[in-house]
């Protein structure tokens, strides 16, 4: 498909003979478009931006821009997305910064809908959707096929652990356990409500291992006893479920504490 006249590319840039562009987009420095990418009208990206197959790019997207990073001095970073990804309008994905390694990564396969942020560093996991007017701050860990509602707002360098679900409207400040599901009670207080049952059952996960991370959630998640017990407790009772171990193991390499 061709490349619409009125759109300016750099002559670094590298586009797949199968991507199209359309009008007005701006294609910058060092950009690398794979095969069968759309970039629809509009779309400004900045440079070092690689952008892989199939993936499509809606328009006033604005992807690869400098870090807002006062640290950021210029130095060379990147925005690698992946496959199959849509980008839905006004949504900005910025670069990486030195100190968080350089890189802000999108996986395979995501949905990131209208006016999402995801800021410099980011890692996204494959599978991931973000709803509408989700803000994810700098350093932030999403794991794969995570779902976040809209209007989240994601403190820097939290982690959401895969597959789980966080309601709409949430303020999330702490790591977020894996295959769980949650939202603000008030502007930061989550409440947890257990595994992700029909996210889960979509992924076809079986009834036995949802049984054991329903059990490991209440012995972790339902007390006040100290941390390091109840996670030993869940780990002799459930740990042999893969899922149950991945679990525990979130809550033990946590750096700024997982929500219970």
């Amino acid at each position: 498909m061709p490349i619409h006249p009125t759109a300016i590319i750099d002559p670094s840039s590298e586009i797949d003979s199968t991507a199209s562009v359309g009008p007005y987009a701006v294609v910058g420095p060092r950009v690398v478009i794979g095969p069968d990418v759309q970039i629809m009208a509009h779309v400004y990206i900045d440079k070092d931006t690689t952008i892989g197959r199939g993936t499509k790019v809606f328009p006033f997207v604005s992807l690869g821009a400098d870090p807002q990073d006062l640290k950021y001095q210029g130095e060379r970073t990147r925005l690698v997305i992946g496959e199959r990804v849509t980008i839905r309008e006004s949504t900005t994905i910025h670069r990486g910064t030195e100190g968080g390694g350089g890189i802000t990564e999108i996986g395979d396969g995501c949905l990131i809908m209208a006016t999402v942020h995801v800021a410099h560093d980011c890692r996204i996991g494959a599978g991931v959707i973000l709803s509408s007017y989700v803000v994810l701050a700098g350093h932030v860990i999403v794991g794969e096929n995570a779902i976040i509602g809209g209007q989240t707002a994601i403190h820097q360098f939290t982690r959401i652990g895969k597959y789980a679900f966080v309601g709409g409207g949430s303020g999330v400040v702490k790591d977020w356990p894996p295959y769980m599901n949650g939202a603000s009670k008030g502007s930061r207080d989550v409440v947890l409500g257990g595994p992700n049952k029909v996210g889960l059952k979509r992924r076809n996960m079986p009834d036995e291992t949802l049984e054991a991370l329903w059990g490991a959630f209440k012995i972790v998640c339902k007390n006040r006893r100290p941390l390091n017990e109840v996670l030993e407790e869940a780990e002799n009772k459930f740990g042999a479920t893969p899922e149950v171990a991945d679990f525990i193991k979130f809550y033990r390499d946590s750096e700024r504490g997982t929500y219970r």
